[in-house]
């Protein structure tokens, strides 16, 4: 249950809650772009570069859940306000940066607060728009915006790279962050869950930390995969995360309750969502690189190259749910990922000297096709057969595995890479290699989560299952 205030100003709540999610998800893109001159500015190595995007996605991956929690019993409005001034200040510190380590943090800083922002906004929108007509239409206005958010962010920070500085990529986010919080103060009202809370530490450390070793053990394995240190992390955050699985089992409020990942369909549409976040992170981020250090573009150029993945996942997305009404979840789960595999073993032809029309554009719209006919079913299946008090649990859990998913597959490819690139190989013609390499194992990444729904998107569940009051629940974030 929630205790919610009315809300007189519903409207500009809406265009407030949209600008934040808008802000949360192109923070995903928006520096990826500019990462070539951000290494070169500050003279980062690559597993350095690749840590700029792995560290926000990482932190707001593994706090999501807490971020829910957090806003239901604490208050949904100051949990937003709260988040929102961290973002800016994280935003700040980042953009002002005089090398890796501080970049790096400030992104970790802003994974955290945006795992407050996020699950703060959904919620707030759910208490102002709470039944009927006008909450599908605030629900699909807050959608339609955060979908754009990925566009957004390529062509924003292309634009602001080139025609200003890669630093804008970041300190643009303080005009965001002045008009959510005066929006914030002045238009949302306060609401919270009722009921006492307890919040689950040893659940959030565990999970964090198994979760932050994994990734820096992958990343540690561009140096070898049989050194000690990289195989003593990766076997720490192994025994980290089966101690959090421990926990979970035991406590009375868990951060996770494991009854929403071990239902076979749930858990199977979890393990796609982060092979496909992995997957649109990787590729993005060395699609990006291709086009500025081996084709030469220039970084708006480069955005607005990249673009066609996003909007052939648009033009795809409403035949694809027409195709779920019809035929079910399974058969889109099983050939979406064949798809984008498709489209990405294309890629994986790239020469130095290619044109962009032939080997970049059509493999793009391949790829676009398939993660519609992917991301279409997902959030259905997440939430299929949930009861209404795991709605939001369900529905963070989906969101944290695409973070998450991207953070621990971004440091593979990023050992790949390097494991690809000859001693001091610096020339297009050994980028592309390395680039190439990257493109073939996330096309086998794609094939395996067709393997798993094969094996595990099985039985009625895999049908459409109706929408009921997912953002009822009181941890939901998207």
């Amino acid at each position: 249950m929630s205790r919610a205030v009315r809300q007189p100003h519903k409207w500009l709540a809406l265009a407030v809650l949209s600008l934040t999610q808008l802000v949360v998800v192109l923070d995903g893109t928006i520096v990826t772009i500019a990462l070539p001159q951000a290494q070169l500015a500050l003279g980062l190595s690559d597993t350095e570069r690749q840590w700029v995007v792995t560290a926000y996605a990482l932190a707001f991956g593994a706090l999501l859940l807490l971020g829910g929690r957090v806003a239901d019993y604490w208050g949904r409005k100051r949990t937003y306000l709260v988040g929102m001034i961290g973002f800016g200040i994280a935003s700040a510190i980042g953009g002002l940066a005089q090398n890796g380590i501080e970049l790096i943090g400030a992104r970790a800083l802003q994974g955290v607060f945006a795992a407050l922002l996020a699950p703060a906004a959904l919620a707030l929108l759910t208490v102002t728009f709470p039944s009927g007509r006008e909450r599908n239409t605030a629900f699909a206005v807050f959608g339609t915006i955060a979908g754009a958010g990925a566009a957004v962010g390529l062509l924003l920070g292309g634009a602001l790279t080139e025609f200003a500085d890669w630093r804008w990529c970041l300190l643009v986010n303080l005009f965001f962050v002045a008009v959510g919080l005066v929006g914030g103060v002045f238009v949302l009202g306060e609401s919270r869950a009722e009921g006492r809370n307890r919040y689950d530490w040893w659940g959030v450390v565990t999970v964090t930390l198994g979760l932050g070793s994994l990734v820096y053990g992958f990343s540690l394995a561009e140096n070898g995969w049989g050194r000690v240190d990289t195989i003593g992390f990766l076997v720490a955050g192994v025994l980290l995360l089966v101690a959090f699985v421990l926990i979970e089992r035991r406590v009375a409020q868990p951060l996770l309750p494991l009854r929403v990942v071990l239902d076979r369909v749930r858990g199977g549409a979890f393990l796609i969502q982060a092979v496909a976040g992995s997957v649109m992170i990787g590729a993005t981020l060395y699609l990006t690189l291709h086009l500025q250090l081996v084709l030469g573009m220039p970084p708006l150029e480069a955005g607005l190259a990249s673009l066609p993945l996003t909007l052939a996942i648009m033009a795809t997305a409403p035949v694809a749910t027409r195709l779920l009404g019809r035929v079910g979840a399974r058969p889109l789960m099983i050939a979406g990922p064949l798809i984008v595999a498709v489209g990405l073993l294309y890629l994986s032809r790239l020469t130095a000297d290619g044109s962009y029309f032939v080997q970049v554009l059509p493999a793009l719209v391949i790829m676009g096709v398939g993660m519609a006919c992917v991301f279409v079913p997902l959030q259905n299946l997440a939430l299929s057969g949930v009861e209404p008090h795991d709605a939001g649990a369900a529905s963070a859990t989906a969101n944290s595995a695409m973070q998450i998913g991207g953070s621990v597959g971004l440091s593979v490819f990023t050992a790949l890479y390097a494991a690809a690139l000859p001693t001091g190989g610096g020339k297009p013609v050994d980028l592309t290699d390395g680039y190439s390499v990257v493109f073939v194992a996330a096309a086998v990444g794609m094939v395996l989560a067709a393997g798993i729904a094969v094996g595990l998107i099985r039985g009625p569940k895999s049908r459409p299952a109706p929408a009921t009051a997912h953002a009822d629940a009181p941890m939901g974030a998207h």
